[in-house]
C-alpha cells in the first residue's frame, strides 16, 4: 500500500503478498465448531474430525491460548493482537498471516510455516520456532527472548530492533537477514549462516558465534564484547575494524579486535 510505514524487507520481492485477498469474517460459534472438529482431527490423528482452514480470515484479537492448534491453516488470515500464549502450532500454515502485535510466548511453532508473514512487534519469549520457515518474515521489533530458534530458516527476514537475548539459533539460516540495532546478547549463534547479514549497531555481546558463516555479513558499529567468533568462517579484518570487540572477545587466528589493535 502506498504511504505504509510497515518495514519491508529487502529481499521481499522474490515473494508477492501484495494482492489482496478477500477476508472472511466468521461468526464466534462458526469459529468454536471449527477448533472442536480440529480438535478431534489432532487427537485422531486425522481419522475423525477436521483440519481447520482459517486461511484470509479476520481473527483479530482473538485468544487461542493453550490451545492445540497442530496443522492448523491461517495462511493470510489477520491475526493482529491475537494470543497463542502456550498454544500447540507445530507444522502450522501461517504464510504471510498479518500478526502484528501478536503474542506467542511459550507457544510451539516448531515447523512452522510463517514466511512472508508480518510479526511487528509480535511477542515470543520462550516459544520453540525449531526448524520454522520464516523466509522473508517482517519481524522489527519482535521480541523472541529466550526462544528456540535452532535450524530455523529466517533467510531475508527483516529483524530490525527485535530482541533475541539468549535465543537458541545454533545452525539457523540468517543469510541476508536485517538485523540493525538488534538485541542478540549472550544468544547461541554456532554453525549460523550469516553470509551478508545486515548488523549494524547489532548489540552481539557475549554470542557465541563459533563454526559460524560470516561472510559480507556487515558489522558496522556492532557490539562484540565478549563475543566468541573462534572457528567462524569467511569473518575478515575489515568486517572486524567497523566493529567493537573487547578484551574477552574471542577472535579467529590472523585477526585483531579493534580494542585488541590500541597495544
Amino acid at each position: 500500500m502506498a504511504g505504509s510505514n510497515t518495514p519491508r524487507s529487502p529481499f521481499a520481492g522474490r515473494l508477492d503478498f501484495s494482492v489482496p485477498r478477500p477476508v472472511r469474517a466468521l461468526l464466534p460459534d462458526e469459529i468454536e465448531r471449527m477448533l472442536a472438529a480440529h480438535r478431534l482431527y489432532v487427537e485422531t490423528e486425522r481419522r475423525q474430525g477436521r483440519r481447520a482452514d482459517f486461511g484470509s480470515t479476520d481473527l483479530s484479537g482473538v485468544s487461542f491460548s493453550g490451545f492445540n492448534l497442530r496443522r492448523i491453516k491461517m495462511d493470510r488470515a489477520v491475526l493482529r493482537g491475537a494470543d497463542f500464549t502456550g498454544a500447540h502450532l507445530e507444522r502450522a500454515n501461517l504464510i504471510g498471516a498479518i500478526l502484528e502485535q501478536a503474542r506467542f510466548d511459550g507457544a510451539d511453532l516448531s515447523g512452522a510455516r510463517l514466511t512472508g508473514a508480518n510479526l511487528v512487534s509480535a511477542s515470543l519469549e520462550d516459544a520453540c520456532l525449531a526448524k520454522a520457515d520464516m523466509e522473508f518474515a517482517l519481524m522489527a521489533k519482535v521480541v523472541l527472548r529466550g526462544a528456540s530458534l535452532r535450524e530455523a530458516d529466517m533467510s531475508g527476514a527483516l529483524l530490525d530492533d527485535a530482541v533475541l537475548t539468549r535465543a537458541d539459533l545454533r545452525a539457523a539460516n540468517l543469510r541476508g537477514a536485517g538485523l540493525r540495532n538488534a538485541r542478540l546478547d549472550e544468544a547461541d549463534l554456532r554453525e549460523a549462516q550469516l553470509g551478508a547479514a545486515y548488523m549494524v549497531k547489532a548489540s552481539l555481546r557475549g554470542v557465541d558465534f563459533r563454526g559460524a558463516y560470516l561472510r559480507l555479513a556487515t558489522l558496522d558499529g556492532a557490539d562484540l564484547s565478549d563475543a566468541n567468533l573462534d572457528g567462524t568462517v569467511g569473518l575478515t579484518q575489515i568486517q572486524l575494524a567497523q566493529a567493537h570487540c573487547s578484551r574477552g572477545t574471542k577472535l579467529p587466528g590472523g585477526l585483531v579486535g579493534i580494542e585488541d589493535g590500541k597495544g
